[in-house]
């Protein structure tokens, strides 16, 4: 059964592979490279940087197609790529950005929310035994960056959620989860650094894919909606008032998310 499969034979898009590629390693790298720097400064050249990655020129220059489209980078041609937003890097370093950002993150899970439970309960009963075994191998993988510091951890981390989405059967709400997660992976890896729980993080994903394994729909709904709250949760105790406002405009009590055991 084809991955990102629709109603029809032929599905209607191709998706991406489920686990993150070279390109997503290198983006993030580079994400960690910018950090560093100051507004308007000029980045390494696209040689330097892929041999200092070990990659080839134009995987770099595909990532950097990338950050200038989410407006952390500007490429200007014939002289250089240079830092754009000093926004993204203050999100990134700050663990509490401004007003603006904050509620980026924060309405970025909410949205999550929203949409990846009942998708979790649709691939418990859609799924494939392939695409099952597909979403093992991702959190195996997981599981040997949990004590490490390597970016592809989150890379897998989204690729499970990715994945889950895709298997649901609907094709649509699987390109909502993908644009998502692609639009906003500057705000992705702040979730990651501030939430900075891999380990809780990881068996809250094995408890979601073993419910969907057990095809329990019901199940695996509920364990996604307590994961992401649980998450959002603890963005709001750790974004300052903009986590308070927020917790308080969803009718929950701050730091109150839901959770699984030891939460």
């Amino acid at each position: 059964m084809a991955i990102g499969r629709t109603i029809a034979e032929k599905p209607r898009f191709a998706p991406r592979p489920l686990r993150p590629s070279v390109s997503d390693y290198v983006t993030e790298q580079l994400l960690e490279l910018i950090r560093a720097e100051e507004e308007g400064s000029r980045l390494p050249s696209v040689v330097s940087l892929a041999q200092s990655l070990s990659v080839g020129a134009p995987t770099v220059r595909e990532s950097l197609r990338r950050l200038e489209a989410i407006g952390v980078v500007e490429i200007r041609h014939g002289s250089g790529v240079y830092v754009l937003n000093t926004a993204s890097r203050v999100l990134l370093a700050n663990p509490y950005p401004g007003q603006l950002e904050a509620r980026t993150i924060l309405e970025l899970l909410d949205a999550r929310l929203v949409i990846e439970p009942p998708l979790a309960g649709r691939t418990a009963v859609n799924a494939s035994d392939k695409e099952m075994s597909e979403l093992g191998l991702v959190l195996d993988e997981a599981a040997e960056l949990l004590d490490g510091h390597d970016p592809l951890l989150h890379g897998l981390n989204m690729a499970f959620h990715r994945g889950v989405a895709r298997f649901s059967g609907n094709a649509i709400l699987a390109q909502a989860v993908d644009s998502i997660v692609e639009l906003y992976t500057a705000e992705q890896l702040v979730i990651l650094r501030l939430y900075d729980n891999r380990h809780r993080d990881h068996e809250g994903h094995v408890a979601i894919f073993d419910a969907i394994r057990r095809r329990n729909a019901e199940g695996a709904a509920e364990l996604m909606r307590q994961h992401l709250e649980d998450v959002l949760a603890v963005m709001e105790r750790q974004l300052g008032d903009a986590g308070a406002s927020h917790a308080a405009q969803r009718g929950a009590p701050r730091g109150k998310g839901v959770g699984l055991s030891g939460r």
